[in-house]
């Protein structure tokens, strides 16, 4: 495991934190829109206790929009949580967004983080498109409960894990919630490579450059291309 890797797993302690900066709203994680608001409100409704709410927002971001690597708008308006709760899907950094901005929403600290991953189950034509199965700026959300932060990546609906056969990640508000690196056959799925850090917003300036380098011939807005589809001729 290299240093950045071991690094990350430490968690960070309370009087380590600006506790201020993760719960407020932004052009970005706009956790005051209202639409937000009666997201997190709703899927909440009957919890009591931070890491129950954490939860049902969780699975309600995870399994209610779609994963869709070929819908991604790289501009502000594009990363806002209403616009990709309104979309009804995104790809893990807009649901990374729409998860962190929920957890505020309730009063929750949440912050975005970032690494690179190697995907060894992304479909053919979306590696091809990338030139690499190499993902950098792999977006998940950090949620302090119970005095520490705990991974959450609610990227891969609970469907597109089952037809690829991959273990769905599940959250619990105490363990890390990141990808296994096999799936269910024992196939390699998911290999971390680098961990990027925490942010209270999108780095968007250093995503665009980053990747205009790594991906200079993908397209990422292009919704003439059908995910769902290419993940329904690859498994089928």
């Amino acid at each position: 495991m290299s240093d950045n890797l071991s690094k990350d797993n430490d968690r960070t302690s309370g009087s380590e934190t600006n506790f201020e900066a993760y719960l407020a709203s932004s052009a970005m994680v706009n956790c005051d829109h209202s639409d937000i608001v009666a997201f997190a409100e709703s899927r909440s409704a009957g919890k009591t206790s931070d890491v129950d709410k954490s939860i049902a927002v969780y699975y309600a971001v995870r399994d209610e929009l779609r994963y869709d690597p070929y819908t991604i708008d790289m501009s502000v308006p594009g990363f806002a949580a209403n616009n990709t709760l309104a979309s009804g899907r995104g790809w893990c950094v807009s649901k990374a967004v729409v998860l962190a901005a929920a957890c505020r929403a309730l009063g929750i600290p949440a912050r975005l983080g970032f690494a690179d991953v190697k995907n060894h189950l992304s479909t053919a034509n979306l590696r091809e498109s990338m030139g690499t199965d190499i993902f950098y700026w792999h977006g998940y959300t950090d949620i302090y409960l119970n005095g520490q932060w705990v991974k959450a990546t609610p990227a891969f609906n609970i469907e597109l894990c089952e037809k690829f056969r991959m273990k769905s990640l599940e959250f619990n508000g105490v363990e890390d919630s990141i990808y296994h690196p096999f799936d269910m056959d024992g196939r390699q799925h998911m290999e971390y490579l680098n961990f990027r850090g925490h942010y209270a917003d999108v780095p968007l300036a250093e995503m665009i450059a980053d990747m205009a380098k790594y991906y200079p011939n993908f397209s990422f807005d292009a919704p003439d291309r059908d995910f769902d589809s290419e993940v329904e001729l690859e498994t089928n």
